[in-house]
């Protein structure tokens, strides 16, 4: 993640990628789907994290370059040992100051960070600044707010328990996360032909448990939250949690989680 302003909660790949990092992936597939971006381009993916889309970049769009940026060493030393292709590089670096050449990227991109930089305008700018003029800049960040549905159902019980949680709840802090905020972004950076679309992926879990163990391993807001409360707390959240949550007679629970995909041209 990039520039983030709560650098504490991100801070281990391993825990990370069970919390949202496998969401992550499917939501990077019909992403670059949607861009359809030629082949033999130089990419950037700025607060490649973990390097859910890098990876997904280099699966499935046939890139010349793969280059990746985030101001988390422990993401971009993940990202570097899980992630061995040639093409792809990583780097530490802050969002909103971009050490690279302007216009020196074919396509730019942001995986699930934009909300986490302190200045999300001025990194928007410092995209565009790097992508070629006649390029694609593009993004997505999770619907904290509405269709992140194992987000809001955590969130929710959480707020029931303690008031004071909802200053924390995502769906509050991170007010960009929605359609007509990115949109205005990326035209104020003086991006072209701006669009921007739901992308919506299935999240299911096996049973409770595969539902709230990632939320033990305190990456992330909700998470960090979780281990900050006592047991006794924690247990009482996690009930709360299980009894509303849609659980089938198997045991098994389905969801949707909804990003917000915004691309506009260069």
């Amino acid at each position: 993640m990039n520039g983030l302003d709560q650098k504490s909660e991100w801070a281990s790949g391993d825990a990370y990628e069970p919390y949202v990092g496998c969401w992550s992936r499917l939501v990077a597939r019909e992403f670059l789907s949607w861009l359809k971006a030629p082949k033999n381009m130089r990419w950037l993916d700025v607060g490649c994290g973990t390097g859910a889309l890098s990876q997904t970049i280099l699966d499935g769009a046939a890139p010349s370059l793969v280059q990746g940026v985030d101001p988390s060493e422990d993401y971009v030393n993940y990202a570097s040992k899980h992630i061995t292709d040639a093409r792809a590089r990583f780097d530490v670096g802050d969002a909103r100051s971009l050490s690279y050449q302007t216009a020196s990227f074919d396509v730019v991109v942001s995986g699930l960070a934009l909300n986490f930089v302190p200045e999300p305008a001025v990194a928007v700018s410092e995209m565009a600044r790097v992508a070629r003029v006649g390029s694609t800049v593009a993004l997505y960040v999770w619907d904290y707010a509405g269709e992140m549905q194992l987000m809001r159902h955590f969130w929710e019980a959480a707020a029931t328990l303690d008031p004071a949680a909802k200053e924390l709840d995502e769906g509050k802090r991170f007010p960009i996360c929605n359609r007509m905020s990115l949109l205005r972004l990326f035209r104020d950076a003086g991006l072209r032909q701006t669009e921007a679309r739901a992308v919506d992926v299935p999240t299911v879990f096996r049973s409770f448990d595969d539902y709230w163990s990632p939320f033990l391993g305190g990456q992330g807001p909700a998470p960090s939250y979780a281990m900050s409360l006592s047991e006794d707390h924690r247990i009482e959240l996690r009930e709360l949690i299980r009894s509303r949550l849609p659980i089938k007679s198997d045991g098994g629970i389905d969801l949707i989680a909804r990003a917000w995909a915004v691309r506009g041209e260069r």
